[in-house]
């Protein structure tokens, strides 16, 4: 079966089958998470106490067991964005996400476990067979940002654990442990590791909520577990600790600045380029290739530190009635109207808006959409992540 017609039976397939549906879940009726009382048993060995009877853990258990028997992917939220979620082992299910977000196959996905138990046993052993296979270099990280929005570059088994869809035929992989309780009970109900990019049409902006996630992929899937909007609001770091120096591959949730308080990780440099970049190389983390976080409308960014543009500036731009600005009025004729949105002055509350407020305006049917950057040059917060997303969003960047 040739990609094509595999991607277009996977997704008539669900269309004929079900209309997607958005599944409320309220995590405090699901249960409590039960710990040894020792630091690091929340990521190593853990329990939850379930409240059988809960209607809402019956939602996340229907939803786990379409990740361990079905090929159709389930959405579920993370601390992050919304992810779009499969049993990480078996290919056909892989293959899903693929047919539901039309993503290119030489993408790679990061997966997501539920515990350091979970996920030792999907790395290589170590060569004396007794030490611990997650490599010491991570060990700083894990200790200080695990649970939470922060993927690895590990290797992978030879023996093909993981399928290799998963890896776009790469020997190493990205593995997280989120934050977030619902994504946490999924995959301990699922016990199986999940490969879970963001749940939106591939390019598009990151869902940040449920009904972000139903825009985009009505009718390509079953199962939208809603959680509520997420709390970081753009994807997780991504750091690849096998390389020397360490590099930092996609910024995110964690900075590079806390990156370098840890032992090890002082000198990590930047992997990653803002632009998209078409090679025939495979990238080495999600997000390093291609278009990504587009809204329907162009996007003119202008950096910051560049002088406001003028109405002669802004009315050549666009040839139709309807521009859009953000953050700062402009004085336009009465012919050109403006939907003005205001993200904050703060990088995590920009981080939080900015794919709603994306979103948000192509729901208004604007024509263009201005950009004001923000400073990223001094560091700190998610201002790199921000601007990261918005460069590769833009069509235009002006500086």
């Amino acid at each position: 079966m040739n990609d094509e017609h595999e991607h277009r039976s996977l997704v008539e397939g669900v269309k004929g089958d079900a209309k997607t549906k958005i599944v409320p879940v309220n995590v405090s009726s699901v249960g409590r998470i039960i710990t040894s009382g020792r630091q690091s048993s929340v990521l190593d060995d853990w329990e939850i106490k379930w409240n059988d009877g809960s209607t809402d853990l019956h939602r996340l258990q229907n939803a786990a067991s379409q990740v361990r028997q079905s090929d159709i992917p389930v959405a579920f939220p993370t601390e992050t964005v919304y992810g779009l979620g499969a049993d990480a082992t078996r290919s056909e299910a892989v293959r899903g996400i693929f047919a539901a977000k039309n993503r290119p196959v030489d993408n790679p996905l990061i997966v997501h476990f539920h515990s350091l138990s979970q996920l030792r046993r999907f790395l290589p052993s170590s060569t004396d067979g007794t030490s611990d296979p997650i490599p010491a270099i991570y060990k700083p990280l894990i200790e200080n940002f695990w649970p939470g929005p922060l993927t690895i570059i590990l290797p992978t088994r030879d023996d093909g654990a993981l399928a290799s869809e998963v890896t776009a035929g790469l020997k190493t992989f990205g593995a997280r442990i989120p934050r977030s309780f619902l994504a946490l009970a999924l995959l301990k109900l699922a016990d199986v590791p999940m490969a879970a990019p963001s749940a939106n049409a591939s390019t598009k902006p990151s869902p940040t909520t449920a009904e972000h996630v139903l825009e985009d992929l009505d009718g390509r899937i079953h199962t939208i577990l809603d959680g509520g909007p997420c709390s970081v609001g753009v994807e997780s770091t991504v750091v690849d600790g096998l390389s020397s120096p360490p590099a930092i591959l996609r910024p995110g949730g964690v900075t590079i600045e806390q990156l370098r308080t840890c032992a090890g990780w002082e000198d990590i440099v930047v992997g990653y380029k803002d632009s998209a970049t078409i090679d025939g190389t495979a990238p080495r983390a999600p997000g390093m290739k291609y278009r990504h976080y587009s809204p329907k409308a162009p996007v003119l960014l202008y950096e910051a530190g560049t002088t406001q543009p003028s109405q002669e500036e802004l009315l050549k731009a666009t040839r139709k009635d309807t521009l859009t600005c953000c953050r700062y009025p402009l004085p336009l004729e009465s012919t050109i109207e403006i939907l003005e949105v205001d993200l904050g002055n703060t990088p995590e509350s920009i981080a939080r808006g900015l794919f709603s407020a994306l979103r948000l305006l192509d729901r208004n049917g604007v024509d263009t959409i201005f950009l004001e950057g923000i400073d990223d040059t001094s560091g700190g917060e998610l201002a790199a992540a921000v601007m990261n997303r918005v460069r590769k969003a833009a069509e235009v960047a002006v500086r």
